[in-house]
C-alpha cells in the first residue's frame, strides 16, 4: 500500500487511511512518501509502529532517508542487528566494574543511561547509524588500575575523574580541534584503523566462542570444534554467510534470529530468570556536585588518571569513529561531515555517565555490523537507544541471549571480514607509509586495543617520515600526539 502526500500539503491536517493499527490517522505534514512493505503479521506490527513514530518525527526528512538511498524498514533492522551485536555490554560492564564494589544494578541501569543519550545525540543531530556505549578496555583500567590505587581510592572519587576528563572532552569537542584531528591522522593510518579494528572485532568473535582458545605455547589456539557452542557458532556463520551470499537484506539480523531459535532448541538459551524486570540506581546519582569531582581530582592528585582517560578516550572514539565511517563510505576526502555533532556524542555520554556509575564511553565498532546490515542514517541509531531503554526492563531477557556468545559472534566475524578490506588502499610499496599502518593492524587484536594500536601507529609515523626526510608531511598535531602516547606508554598506567 502506498500512500502519496503531495507538495504543497505543508501545514494542512491530512487523513492516512491504513489498515489495522495505522488505521485513521490525521497528521500535520510536509511531503512525505510512505511505504507499507508486505510482511509477515509480526513484522507489520513492529515496522507498522515504528514507521508510523519516524513518520510523526518528520523521520523521512530529519534522516534524510531518501537521499542517503534507505528505506526506514532497512534502517530499523541495521539498528537491531547492532543492537544484539553490542547489548553485551549491559552484562559485561557491570560484571567488571561491579568488581570495585558498585552494586550490579547500578552498573546497569548507568550503562543503559550512557548508551541510550549518547546514542540518541548521534542519531538526532549526527545523522549517523554509530552507536555509543561504555568502551571494553576503559571499563577494566577503571577497575583495576585505577580504584584502590593512588591511595586507595574508592569507585566515587574515580568517577570524579571520569567526570573530570569527560567536562575537558566535551570542551575540546566543542572546539575544531578533534576535527582538525581527524584530518591530521594520514589516509594510510586511517585505513590501518579500519582493518585494525576489523581484525579486533572478528578475534572477539573467535574467542568468545571457543573457536579460538588460549595456548601456553604459542598464547592462541584452535578451540574444541566438537563443543556444543562451537557447533552452534560455525552454524551461524554458515546461515549467515548464505544469507549475504543471497544478497538478503538484514542477513546478520537474521542470522542472529536463526541461530537464537537453534540455541533455544538445543537447550544453549533458556530464560529461567523470567522476563521482566525494573530498572534501579540503588546509589543514586554518585557525582551530584561537579565542583566536588574537581576537589576531589586535586585532593588525591589524579591528574595522570584524568589524562590518561581522557587521552585513551578521543583516539579511541575517534579511531572507531573514522574505521565506521570509512566502512560506511561517509568520509570526504580526509574529512568528516558534521563531525563536531558526532564527536560530542561520546563526551556528553562519558561526562552523564559518569555522575550515575559507569566508566567512559566510546563509538562501538560493533557499528559496523548495523552499517552491513544496510544502516546508513540516525535511524539505526535512533532505533539502538530505543531498544537499550526497553532493554532496561528487560534485563533477564537480553542477558540471556547476550550471554550466548555464539549468538552475535558470527556478525562480529564477517564484519571483520569486510573491514580488512581497506588494507588494499594503503600504499604498500612505500615503507614509511606501510609499516605504520601495518603496526596499527598487528596490534589492534594481539593486544586487545584499539587506542594502543593507534599510539603505536602515531609514534611510528614521524620517526619513519624524519628516517626519510620527509618531516614536513606530517601535521604539526600528529608530532604533538606522538609524543604524548609515547609519555602514556611509557610512564603511565594503560
Amino acid at each position: 500500500m502506498v500512500i502519496n502526500i503531495p507538495k504543497g500539503t505543508s501545514g494542512q491536517t491530512v487523513n492516512l487511511q491504513c489498515p489495522r493499527f495505522c488505521k485513521n490517522l490525521s497528521l500535520n505534514t510536509d511531503y512525505v512518501n510512505f511505504v507499507l512493505e508486505k510482511t509477515s503479521i509480526n513484522e507489520y506490527y513492529l515496522i507498522c509502529g515504528l514507521k508510523m513514530f519516524v513518520f510523526i518525527l518528520g523521520g523521512q526528512k530529519m534522516f534524510k532517508l531518501q537521499e542517503n538511498q534507505t528505506t526506514v524498514k532497512t534502517e530499523i533492522f541495521a539498528g537491531m542487528t547492532t543492537f544484539f551485536t553490542m547489548v553485551y555490554i549491559i552484562v559485561v560492564n557491570p560484571a567488571i566494574l561491579s568488581n570495585t564494589g558498585i552494586p550490579f544494578e547500578q552498573v546497569f541501569t548507568a550503562t543503559i543511561i550512557a548508551t541510550a543519550i549518547g546514542t540518541l545525540w548521534m542519531a538526532l543531530f549526527a545523522n549517523y547509524p554509530i552507536a555509543i556505549a561504555p568502551g571494553m578496555g576503559l571499563n577494566a583500567y577503571f577497575a583495576f588500575s585505577v580504584v584502590g590505587s593512588h591511595g586507595g581510592i574508592d569507585y566515587v572519587t574515580a568517577f570524579s575523574a571520569v567526570f573530570v576528563a569527560g567536562i575537558i572532552f566535551v570542551i575540546l569537542s566543542l572546539t575544531a580541534f578533534r576535527e582538525k584531528l581527524i584530518e591530521a591522522i594520514p589516509d594510510n593510518l586511517k585505513f590501518g584503523i579500519s582493518a585494525g579494528i576489523g581484525l579486533f572485532i572478528a578475534f572477539v568473535g573467535l574467542k568468545n566462542t571457543g573457536i579460538i582458545t588460549s595456548n601456553p605455547d604459542n598464547l592462541v589456539g584452535l578451540g574444541n570444534l566438537h563443543s556444543p557452542e562451537v557447533l552452534l557458532a560455525l552454524f551461524g556463520l554458515a546461515v549467515s554467510l548464505v544469507l549475504m551470499a543471497l544478497n538478503v537484506n538484514g542477513a546478520l539480523f537474521f542470522g542472529m534470529i536463526i541461530t537464537t531459535i537453534a540455541a533455544f532448541v538445543t537447550g544453549q538459551l533458556s530464560f529461567d530468570k523470567g522476563i521482566f524486570s525494573l530498572p534501579s540506581l540503588p546509589d543514586g546519582v554518585i557525582v551530584a556536585n561537579p565542583l566536588e569531582a574537581f576537589v576531589d581530582v586535586f585532593q588525591h592528585s589524579l591528574y595522570a588518571v584524568v589524562f590518561s582517560f581522557l587521552l585513551v578516550t578521543i583516539f579511541d572514539t575517534t579511531g572507531t569513529m573514522i574505521g565506521v565511517a570509512e566502512q560506511a563510505g561517509f568520509m570526504r576526502g580526509k574529512t568528516l561531515p558534521n563531525a563536531k555533532n558526532a564527536l560530542l556524542s561520546d563526551s556528553i555520554a562519558t561526562t552523564i555517565g559518569a555522575m550515575v556509575g559507569t566508566s567512559p564511553t566510546t563509538a562501538y565498532i560493533e557499528s559496523t555490523s548495523g552499517v552491513a546490515a544496510g544502516g546508513k542514517t540516525g535511524l539505526t541509531s535512533l532505533t539502538v537507544a530505543v531498544l537499550f531503554i526497553l532493554a532496561s526492563f528487560l534485563s533477564p531477557l537480553v542477558g540471556a541471549i547476550s550471554g550466548v556468545a555464539a549468538i552475535t559472534a558470527p556478525a562480529l566475524i564477517i564484519v571483520g571480514s569486510l573491514m580488512i578490506g581497506h588494507v588494499a588502499k594503503i600504499k604498500w610499496n612505500e615503507i614509511d607509509e606501510a609499516f605504520p599502518a601495518f603496526l596499527v593492524i598487528l596490534t589492534m587484536p594481539l593486544t586487545s586495543s584499539i587506542s594502543t594500536g593507534i599510539a603505536l601507529g602515531f609514534i611510528s609515523l614521524p620517526l619513519m617520515k624524519v628516517a626519510k626526510g620527509k618531516w614536513r608531511e606530517v601535521h604539526p598535531i600528529v608530532y604533538i600526539f606522538a609524543v604524548l602516547f609515547f609519555i602514556q606508554l611509557a610512564f603511565l598506567p594503560h
